[in-house]
């Protein structure tokens, strides 16, 4: 599923709103979402998930061309944790 199938959903489930309008509103929950976790903040929907930043530790590793070693910097990535709800649909 994709944010096109996404939004054909909302279209289906929700009759009197236009598609322009779905679309707008699925990226409005998706641009809401990435603007919290760059600000460093979780983002918790009850029965769904949480999405949170982690700090990667900088690590060693090998340059696959030359094959010598090269630092791997430390980072933030963006994680997910699922919610109780979402894993038992997932058993």
């Amino acid at each position: 599923m994709n944010k096109q199938d996404l939004t054909n959903k909302i279209i289906e489930e929700m009759p009197p709103i236009s598609k322009n309008r779905a679309k707008q509103t699925l990226e409005l929950i998706v641009s809401t979402i990435s603007e919290a976790l760059s600000k460093g903040e979780r983002v918790t929907l009850s029965g769904f998930g949480t999405f949170y930043i982690a700090q990667r530790q900088a690590r060693r590793g090998t340059n696959p061309r030359t094959k010598e070693p090269i630092t791997i910097p430390a980072a933030s990535i963006p994680k997910f944790r699922p919610g109780k709800d979402l894993n038992k649909i997932a058993k």
